[in-house]
């Protein structure tokens, strides 16, 4: 789980507006950093099920919101794929 500290870093740098935090920018930011918390975690704890089950899901979450990001707004779909390096 991310700590509070690096979720508002996360928001600052993604955010369309000041009072932002739920922008699918945002959320797809917040969730490649637990993505990649969770990855890192699974290669040290292998059998941890529960989990994994939790990444999966993460990653079916960031990828519909990609898919809507995509449809909606094409142009902020390719910068935060390139900000997060997705591609």
């Amino acid at each position: 789980m991310l700590d509070p500290k690096a979720k508002e870093r996360i928001i600052q740098k993604f955010r369309t507006h000041d009072t932002d935090t739920g922008s699918p920018q945002v959320q797809v930011a917040i969730l490649t950093a637990e993505v990649k918390d969770l990855t890192e975690h699974l290669k040290t704890h292998k059998k941890d099920f529960s989990s994994r089950r939790g990444l999966i899901k993460k990653v079916g979450e960031r990828r519909r919101l990609l898919k809507y990001l995509e449809r909606e707004d094409a142009k902020a779909h390719k910068q935060l794929v390139e900000a997060l390096n997705l591609a």
